[in-house]
């Protein structure tokens, strides 16, 4: 298991996910004490946002004097 510094992990992201995802652990550190773990995703596992971006589609109907825009577009093209 590897252990960084946030500071430096912001740096390094690519390398880092790159370890992740060859199975590898990373702890994240602030001032010397870990503050969260980042862990591969297990095979077959989904994330589902369609909670969250429910929440934002009705949280942009609530808007006024805001020009709307198509949120899943907006995610989609996010994605590419």
């Amino acid at each position: 298991m590897a252990t960084i510094g946030i500071y430096e992990a912001k740096s390094r992201l690519s390398q880092l996910v790159e370890q992740v995802e060859a199975g590898q652990e990373v702890v994240l550190t602030r001032r010397g004490k870990p503050v969260a773990r980042i862990v591969p995703v297990k095979p077959g596992a989904e994330v589902d946002n369609s909670a969250a971006v429910d929440e934002i589609i009705a949280f942009s109907k609530t808007l006024k004097g805001v020009r709307r825009f198509d949120v899943r577009k907006a995610l989609e093209q996010g994605r590419r």
